[in-house]
């Protein structure tokens, strides 16, 4: 059997009709066998459309992984994510070709590369408090960037989970929002009260039009357009560049620090374990396990402050509101200035 064959079988058949694989995973499967499949040709010296399920052997796929490393230069995890990608496709040979099973038992006795773990990049209340600092609210973006920021402390979501919010997702009287995470599955997340203003603030004043096809959106960029995962980062990126060292940038993943800081703060505030697995979409509780090991014990006055912070609503902001009528001061003066 070719195995272009199989692999038209896998992409259109096994993982949106029978798994029901989300279109972004897709995606990235399609990305780790185009690369796997032009070092397979080239590793028996045929051509890709010439490849037969025969030539899936583990010296081959053991030889890959050892490209990506070493050639590619790539990193263990990277690796170990192209090989649970290459275990996807021996899982549907196992189930759709028994005749096949064996050569897919072979690939799936392959085992993970184990690596150190990288120290957790969170942020402490204090540093929380400085990167909200440095937005500049008098800027046209700058309401919206504010919300992007409070929406990922409070509620823990991924960039891309952010990016993808769309505008009946949100709930401003429960103080709710809708997240469709990971594995296409929902959750809804209870949000603090600022955050639930600040979301209200920027759909009713500031909120640019989009094009017709990005209306569904709820974070609109200055193309008119649905947010981006890498448009979120770069947001986060921004505002972290301006609030903290460039030491302190060091290990900390733009957006997931703020994921990982609101786990954290979840945590010191006594939270149960299935309360933070579930607020982060966890799909098992292992993951979430991983905060209960670091040291907390840092300035609990100071997070107290934050989380009265955000249980206040921007209404009673004094230092938002003064902004705001600086800028609006500030246009009028120009105004007169021009008669």
């Amino acid at each position: 059997m070719k195995l272009s064959t199989c692999l038209h079988q896998y992409f259109y058949e096994y993982l949106p009709r029978i798994k029901g694989t989300s279109e972004h995973s897709v995606k990235a499967y399609r990305q780790a066998f185009s690369l796997f499949l032009h070092f397979l040709a080239g590793y028996h010296s045929i051509k890709i459309k010439s490849l037969k399920i025969e030539h899936l052997t583990t010296d081959a796929v053991l030889a890959f992984l050892h490209h990506l490393e070493k050639d590619r230069k790539n990193s263990v995890q990277t690796r170990n994510q192209r090989l649970a990608v290459i275990k996807s496709l021996a899982k549907m040979i196992r189930f759709m070709h028994l005749d096949k099973k064996r050569i897919a038992e072979a690939l799936l006795t392959i085992p993970q590369k184990r690596t150190q773990k990288k120290v957790m990049g969170f942020l402490y209340p204090e540093e929380i408090m400085k990167v909200f600092s440095a937005v500049d609210l008098k800027k046209k973006e700058g309401i919206r960037d504010f919300t992007i920021l409070h929406l990922l402390y409070d509620s823990g979501a991924r960039a891309s989970e952010i990016a993808t919010l769309e505008f009946d997702y949100f709930d401003p009287e429960n103080e709710t929002i809708a997240v469709l995470g990971k594995g296409n599955r929902y959750r809804l997340i209870n949000l603090c009260a600022r955050t639930t203003s600040l979301i209200s603030d920027y759909i009713t004043n500031h909120r640019v039009d989009p094009i017709h096809l990005f209306a569904h959106r709820l974070f609109i960029n200055q193309r008119k357009r649905g947010m981006t995962r890498h448009g979120i980062n770069k947001i986060c990126r921004k505002y972290l560049a301006k609030a903290l060292p460039v030491k302190r940038l060091k290990g900390l993943s733009p957006a997931h620090c703020f994921r990982h800081s609101c786990a954290v703060n979840m945590v010191t505030s006594g939270a149960p374990v299935s309360d933070i697995k579930n607020r982060l979409g966890h799909q098992s509780v292992e993951s979430t396990m991983t905060y209960l090991q670091l040291d907390l014990s840092k300035k609990r006055e100071i997070q107290n402050k934050l989380m009265e912070y955000m249980q206040s609503k921007i209404n009673h902001d004094k230092k938002i509101d003064e902004l705001i009528n600086w800028e609006n001061n500030a246009e009028i003066l120009a105004w007169l200035d021009s008669l």
